[in-house]
């Protein structure tokens, strides 16, 4: 019998009860992908990370990551969760100040800035690769429908467009907050019209309304392909999202080009959540995305497996 330890915790949130759930298991023993996506689906939460050795000594770790239903290539809140359970544990040791490191996962080497003062710490931040931009989807009377919504609730002063930073998500801007309250997700819809192309199957609604005045934009994401119903906060998104409201002119211009922007979301889940996005870019060319945030721990506990 073989016990596995897991740490889970709240990502994107300084309080409990907030932001979004995560395992991370850190006990670095060998595991098929088959076992990892049964523990995944076990757990059901949105995603569960495994840390293990990396392939390359000059990283730090490799992270394999598993929604319910699939392995991702890449993700923002396993990254950042991952990375804070492996600084607060001691497992990599850490400086007050920044502490760069270098990540392994599906997609390549990832950045990761680990933020630390005095014994706490405060922030986790991931590069994430440079955007790429689909063509505009043309039906936006079928987005409306898939969304319960009206077509006079999207913005069409700017387009529904997939953006990836690694996975592909659309973008729909909807005019205002008491539109993205509305949202009723049509899982028949999805099923026939969005879901067997992988430029639709992740679906990311925002406004630039928001709860709260520090932030940004307002976000809510629906994933089914991931067996995630509602994300409550969706870091491989965020990076897109930044890119796509710098791209469109949906935020003020800035004189060098840095773009600080915050992103608040999982608050019709009861779970909110605030992702710092950075966009740097030069002339017209984005050079740089990173996402980031906090997280809290909420408890730990075992799997025991016959393995």
């Amino acid at each position: 019998m073989t016990t596995l330890n897991y740490e889970l915790i709240d990502v994107f949130t300084s309080r409990p009860f907030g932001g979004n759930q995560l395992a991370v298991f850190h006990d670095e023993i060998e595991l098929s992908a088959e076992t990892m996506q049964k523990i995944a689906r076990e757990l059901n939460l949105s995603e569960t990370v495994f840390i293990r050795p990396p392939s390359n000594q000059e990283h730090h770790k490799n992270l394999r990551i598993f929604t319910p239903k699939i392995e991702l290539p890449m993700a923002g809140h396993p990254t950042v969760g991952a990375a804070f359970v492996l600084a607060s544990k001691g497992i990599i040791p850490t400086e007050a100040g920044t502490n760069e490191w270098l990540l392994e996962e599906q997609i390549g080497e990832v950045p990761v800035t680990v933020y630390k003062e005095a014994m706490e710490i405060t922030k986790v931040e991931m590069t994430q690769p440079l955007p790429v931009f689909g063509s505009p989807f043309q039906k936006p009377g079928l987005v409306a429908d898939l969304l319960s919504l009206s077509p006079k609730d999207l913005d069409n002063c700017f387009p529904i467009q997939s953006v990836s930073s690694g996975i592909p998500f659309l973008f729909i801007p909807v005019r205002s907050l008491n539109a993205m309250k509305e949202i009723n997700f049509r899982a028949d819809i999805w099923e026939r019209q969005f879901s067997q192309n992988q430029y639709t199957q992740h679906i990311f609604v925002f406004t630039m309304q928001t709860e709260e005045k520090q932030s940004t934009v307002h976000s809510r994401m629906f994933a089914p392909a991931m067996g995630i119903q509602e994300d409550p906060a969706t870091g491989a998104a965020s990076g897109p999202l930044g890119a796509y409201l710098v791209e469109h002119g949906m935020i003020p211009a800035t004189t060098d080009g840095t773009y600080l922007i915050r992103s608040e979301q999982g608050f019709e889940i009861e779970r909110p959540s605030y992702i710092d996005i950075t966009i740097v870019k030069k002339g017209s060319t984005i050079k740089e995305v990173k996402i980031g945030g906090q997280a809290v721990t909420m408890g730990k506990g075992q799997i025991i497996l016959d393995v």
